[in-house]
C-alpha cells in the first residue's frame, strides 16, 4: 500500500511574529504507524523541501516516544527534508492520504487548490483520506460533484473551539475548525479536550486533536486492510 501525508510549508503564526507548522507527534505517530504495516510512505508539502516545524510540538512537554524515535530515524527524518511538491502529486499513484496538524495548514493548505483537488480525487475513487487536529480544516473548500461541500451531511471533528481557546488562538488563526465544519453543514462531534477521538464517515477520517493521530491512523490502516 501507498500513502502519501501532506504537510503545511506555513511557518507564520498570523501577526504574532512566532513561527508555526506541523506538529510533530501528529506526523511522528501515524508515520511508524503506516511503517508497521509495511506501508510505502511520500512526504508532500506545497513548496516541497522541508516543512517548517511548529517548534511548541518539540518542546518537553509534547515530546512521546513516537516523536523521539521519529528525530532519531534517519530514514524518516531524510524523507521530511525532501517532501515532494505537492503540485506533482498524482492521486491516482497513492492508495490513501493522511493530513497532519498543527496550526500551518490552516493558512496554506485551506486554501491550496492542489490540496482540494487530491482529496477530492482520492474519495471519488473510492479510496479513503484521514486528517486530524486542525487538518479536517483543509476540508473547507473541497466539493462533492454537484458542487456541494464535502463535509456536508458527514459525520466529522477536528480542533474543538474550546481547545483553541486553550492554546489562546482564537483569534490568530483564519477560521476555527469547529466552526468551519459546521458551517460547511457538516454533523461535527468531539469529546472532551485534548482526550483522543476519531470520527469515520465512509472513506473519511477526522480526529480531534494530537492525541487522536495514532488512533486516526489505526482506523486507516484497519480500514485499508479490511478493503484490500
Amino acid at each position: 500500500m501507498k500513502v502519501l501525508i501532506v504537510l503545511t510549508s506555513h511557518d507564520q503564526l498570523g501577526d504574532t511574529g512566532r513561527t508555526t507548522g506541523f506538529w510533530l507527534e501528529e506526523l511522528a505517530a501515524p508515520y511508524y504507524r503506516f511503517k508497521e504495516a509495511s506501508w510505502d510512505i511520500t512526504l508532500a508539502s506545497p513548496k516541497g523541501g522541508r516543512p517548517p516545524l511548529d517548534p511548541k510540538s518539540n518542546e518537553p512537554a509534547f515530546q512521546t516516544d513516537q516523536t523521539r524515535r521519529f528525530e532519531a530515524d534517519p530514514e524518516a527524518t531524510g524523507a521530511l527534508s525532501a517532501t515532494v511538491r505537492l503540485d506533482s502529486v498524482d492521486a491516482g499513484d497513492y492508495d490513501t492520504v493522511f493530513y497532519p496538524g498543527g496550526h500551518g495548514p490552516l493558512w496554506d493548505l485551506a486554501e491550496d487548490p492542489h490540496s482540494a483537488r487530491l482529496i477530492e480525487a482520492t474519495l471519488r475513487s473510492g479510496k479513503p483520506v484521514a486528517l486530524v487536529c486542525h487538518a479536517p480544516g483543509v476540508l473547507r473548500h473541497t466539493r462533492n460533484e454537484d458542487g456541494t461541500p464535502l463535509v456536508l451531511g458527514k459525520r466529522v471533528t477536528g480542533f474543538a473551539d474550546t481547545e483553541e481557546e486553550g492554546v489562546q488562538l482564537t483569534d490568530v488563526v483564519p477560521f476555527l475548525v469547529e466552526d468551519e465544519l459546521k458551517k460547511l453543514g457538516g454533523h461535527y462531534s468531539k469529546t472532551g479536550d485534548w482526550q483522543p477521538y476519531v470520527v469515520q464517515d465512509g472513506l473519511l477520517i477526522t480526529g480531534q486533536n494530537p492525541a487522536s493521530s495514532a488512533p486516526a491512523a489505526d482506523a486507516l490502516v484497519e480500514f485499508v486492510s479490511a478493503s484490500a
